[in-house]
């Protein structure tokens, strides 16, 4: 028996190792992925006032904190059972479309372009976005822009990038001016055109990776996204659609104080990472993913012409349900495209400079729970407070954490093509974190663990049984 650890996985949010266990023969005998940090944010905030923890929960990540501040606001209005103003709510949604798009660029540019542009066999020293930037100049420059305009958007509305104040529960604490609005409507032209052009790269390539199609996690799954009532994609604000590896719907338009009937949580071994799964199967049969992949296999449509079109050649060329993991990198390019259009439909809404954008009120439900689309997919947050209005029990549901029991399953499917024999190439293991890559996991974001046990140690035989263990 022998052991091989990636560690750390490379070019990813947060922290991970993935451990690849082998026999004599070099054959793939089993694989763990463990996630190896943990954030410690649902015990932590007891006792805080829910108002705060918009502010609080933004600062899990420094790449999504506006989908935690949404979720977390939308948690915290349940709670005083209030009614955004519809502009606050539209102006939200433009700030999301910026997370969005600068999410997106940073996943496709920076963090797979090196696989996807160099080769996944390339020579790991220019393997690298500086790499990217040498060979690929004009398309560097592009995910630059792309995503310096994502936050631009997010800066324009909320006066900072990363970790704004600006949503707050009831709505937003200060509306849009006709200067922001002419300025982010004046960059989306440019951003637009950065978008397509990549992704007609990326439609000009794929057909290079068939084998890595073919293995890259596409055991069939169930798969979860929210929608509207015209089952368009929805990012900010809809329904959990479940579908089966199918797209026969199992649950529609579910909302979120509902979740708990149908996504249960299990605790992983050697990972502080928790698998959610779905409830009515069990765990761990109840797998499903989430994410751009899975929000392009439950809505019917985009909801907006450029993105539209590109969807309909999306399932045109791959299925009505598109199951292998390495489509997460073209369905990414078609949201970029989609949020970019959303943002303008919202900006060009003459209600859009409407100055009513906060409602209050107090305490008037002891729990609320949250839900928005991540870019990394569902997120949910839920809290419970006392009569005061202070955090009793917090339970934070995470994108990575939906996508948990397929990445395993995925760098095992990985592993075992790729890896053969006694002598091993670096390019195979670059492609069993390539697979976690394509999911764009945030690690940071996601480990909340259930585990009661905080360390476990295992005393493991030469022939890698276990024989004995500690918990503590």
């Amino acid at each position: 028996m022998k052991t091989v650890v990636i560690d750390p996985v490379s070019r990813i949010e947060g922290h991970a190792k993935i451990t690849i266990n082998l026999d004599d023969d070099g054959h793939v005998v089993g694989t763990t992925f463990h996630v190896t940090q943990l954030r410690g944010f649902e015990k932590f905030v007891e006792g805080r006032p829910f108002y705060e923890m918009p502010a609080i929960t933004a600062r899990i990540c420094g790449i999504c904190p506006i989908s935690h501040q949404i979720t977390s606001v939308k948690a915290c209005e349940a709670i005083m059972c209030v009614t955004v103003p519809p502009t606050a709510s539209k102006l939200r949604e433009i700030m999301h479309c910026g997370q969005i798009v600068q999410s997106h660029a940073l996943s496709f540019f920076h963090l797979s372009a090196p696989d996807l542009l160099l080769g996944f066999d390339s020579d790991p020293a220019r393997r690298n976005l500086f790499g990217v930037i040498e060979d690929h100049p004009e398309l560097a420059r592009d995910g630059i822009s792309l995503r310096a305009f994502g936050q631009q958007v997010i800066e324009t509305l909320a006066g900072e990038r990363i970790h704004p104040s600006w949503a707050v529960p009831g709505g937003v604490n200060a509306p849009l001016g006709s200067a922001g609005r002419d300025r982010i409507l004046a960059g989306l032209p440019q951003a637009k055109a950065i978008a397509l052009r990549t992704l007609d790269f990326f439609k000009g390539i794929v057909d290079k990776f068939k084998e890595e199609i073919g293995v890259f996690g596409n055991e069939p799954t169930m798969y979860a996204g929210m929608i509207d009532d015209n089952d368009n994609i929805q990012l900010y604000d809809g329904g959990l659609r479940f579908v089966d590896a199918t797209g026969n719907v199992v649950v529609d338009r579910m909302p979120a104080k509902d979740y708990a009937t149908y996504i249960g949580e299990s605790p992983m071994p050697r990972s502080f990472l928790k698998a959610p799964y779905f409830k009515p199967i069990g765990f761990p049969d109840g797998n499903y993913r989430v994410g751009p992949l899975a929000r392009l296999n439950v809505a019917a449509r985009c909801g907006t012409p450029a993105a539209d079109a590109e969807f309909a050649e999306y399932h045109q060329r791959f299925g009505k349900i598109v199951q292998s993991s390495f489509y997460f990198h073209y369905a990414r390019l078609i949201e970029i495209i989609y949020a970019l259009e959303r943002m303008e439909l919202l900006l060009n809404d003459p209600a859009i400079l409407n100055t009513h954008v906060r409602a209050h009120a107090g305490v008037n439900a002891l729990e609320g729970v949250g839900m928005a689309e991540a870019p990394r997919g569902v997120l949910m947050h839920h809290y419970k407070v006392n009569e005061d209005g202070a955090i009793v029990w917090c339970n934070l549901i995470i994108a990575t954490g939906h996508n948990n029991l397929s990445i395993g399953r995925s760098i095992n499917q990985v592993a075992r093509h790729f890896i053969k024999g006694k002598k091993m190439k670096e390019g195979m293991l670059n492609r069993v974190s390539a697979v976690l890559r394509a999911y764009d996991p945030c690690l940071s974001c996601s480990t909340h663990a259930a585990n009661p046990y905080a360390v476990e140690i295992d005393l493991v035989e030469a022939d890698g049984t276990v024989a004995d263990s500690i918990k503590a």
